[in-house]
């Protein structure tokens, strides 16, 4: 054949995707949850902790303790509004997909700042500056219950099978995170600026920058690609043309027992959490008689440390599961508590506290660094992120944001020490929990995985485990597909 009528060589075919550009993927997705996750939980703690420099300015009267009362009323709104967020986002990352979910709770949380930020004060236009005020937390609360399980889910669906709970560990990474960031800036500017000033108008600088911060998120977010689990059960939902029940509460009703999982093994975590980093530096102040710049070094130490603990212990579920850790949080927490609270109670300098603090923490990171991925591996996908988000949002107003009162109310009625069993019984509820479920690491979230576990080596059948996948229901670890 002449070379005026050669065949042209066929193209070369097209390169499949490198681990590189997988873990490329992956990073992104981790950086884009995590970052969120932190800007959300700055806005929601720097609140709390500027309190004692805006309350005034939109509360009249001469008593101080009223008009942190008053703060505190509307703080205590935003715990009441997360179960709402829970259910609202939770539906619509189900629905339209954890990236869109995500970028709306950073949206909302954006917004929620810059209102606080320019909210008028009482003596500029009355009590509608605290309407404001008001609705900027009733956002705050929605956003922060949407963003916990839609970063949740985000994190454990686009993390390797065998690296979830290394990826989910960073959403309590980004949590703390968030608070010492606040911290960080409280107490800059605490030392830059006086206290006339920081009344006047330096509370407002923090919640300009959230917003800003928020901005920044919001780019990185529009740009994260969608996960494989939910972009398959989306097509699948689509081509069957019944898309209409995915994240809805009828639903959610038919995996009420997982629902019921979430809040049991949630109880312990959210008491022992909100104990030993919201309520350690008033503890060490009230009950241990420290200084408060002593108790506040404590508490930021202690946080940095325990947010370096989080990959660490997520890494070591990934390879021993996850019930190990969570039983070992929650037996240290359970006969742990009382004597290291008790201990606390009399620590006379930094080293001491700062010790027994850590002890603490290390125990509670056996819950903290794993919760994400254990409640995301309990759903199939279709109301993955409502089952998290709902049930947890429920125990967490219910216990987490309590947690603080109950062991105040405790201590003006002279019984400080019956906080200590309440925490601990509050753990053992949870151990009982993590004994008695199975252990979620091995579940198959995604077609891909489940397809994995029907090769001929596993002994599986691939028609039924694909489709298992299709139906996405969590596959129990140790067993084939149905």
């Amino acid at each position: 054949m002449s070379s005026s009528t050669a065949v042209p060589a066929p193209p070369p075919p097209l390169p499949l995707p490198q681990p590189a550009d997988e873990r490329r993927k992956r990073r992104t997705a981790l950086i884009g949850g995590s970052l969120g996750n932190l800007v959300e939980w700055y806005d929601w703690f720097v609140y709390a902790s500027f309190a004692i420099y805006f309350a005034d300015s939109f509360f009249p009267g001469d008593n101080p303790t009223t008009q942190l009362m008053n703060t505190a009323g509307i703080f205590a709104v935003g715990f009441l509004m997360r179960p709402v967020g829970g259910w609202v986002l939770g539906r619509a990352a189900d629905r339209h997909g954890r990236k869109s979910a995500l970028t709306l709770t950073v949206t909302m949380m954006s917004v929620a700042a810059l209102l606080i930020a320019v909210a008028p004060t009482y003596g500029q236009a009355g009590y509608f500056g605290a309407l404001v005020l008001l609705l900027a937390r009733l956002l705050q609360g929605m956003s922060i219950g949407g963003e916990y399980a839609a970063s949740a889910t985000y994190l454990t669906e686009a993390s390797a099978r065998n690296r979830r709970g290394l990826g989910s560990s960073f959403q309590y990474v980004s949590m703390t995170c968030g608070q010492l960031l606040g911290l960080g800036i409280l107490i800059t500017m605490q030392h830059t600026l006086t206290t006339a000033q920081l009344e006047s108008w330096g509370w407002r600088i923090p919640f300009v920058l959230g917003a800003l911060f928020a901005v920044v998120v919001f780019w990185i977010r529009r740009r994260l690609q969608e996960t494989d689990a939910f972009t398959e059960q989306a097509a699948e939902g689509a081509d069957a043309g019944d898309d209409s029940t995915r994240g809805t509460l009828k639903v959610l009703w038919q995996h009420r027992r997982q629902a019921g999982l979430v809040m049991t093994l949630t109880l312990g975590g959210t008491v022992a959490y909100y104990t030993y980093t919201t309520y350690l530096t008033k503890y060490l102040v009230g009950s241990a008689g420290m200084a408060k710049t002593t108790a506040t070094l404590v508490s930021f130490t202690a946080l940095t440390l325990f947010a370096v603990l989080q990959p660490f212990a997520g890494m070591l579920s990934d390879r021993i599961g996850r019930r190990p850790l969570l039983i070992t949080f929650a037996v240290g927490c359970t006969v742990g508590t009382y004597p290291i609270m008790t201990a606390l109670g009399s620590a006379s300098s930094y080293w001491s506290a700062l010790g027994l603090s850590l002890l603490a923490l290390v125990i509670v990171t056996g819950y903290t660094s794993i919760n994400a991925a254990v409640k995301a591996e309990l759903f199939p996908t279709r109301v993955r992120a409502l089952g998290v988000a709902l049930p947890y949002a429920i125990a967490n107003a219910l216990f987490g944001g309590t947690a603080e009162y109950v062991a105040l109310w405790f201590k003006s009625g002279g019984h400080e020490k019956l906080f200590f069993w309440y925490v601990s019984g509050c753990a053992l509820v949870s151990l009982v929990t993590y004994v008695l479920m199975p252990d979620t690491r091995d579940t198959a979230l995604s077609r891909a995985e489940a397809e994995a576990d029907a090769r001929p080596d596993t002994g599986a059948s691939p028609a039924p485990a694909v489709e298992a996948a299709r139906r996405h229901a969590p596959v129990p670890p140790g067993r084939p597909l149905p």
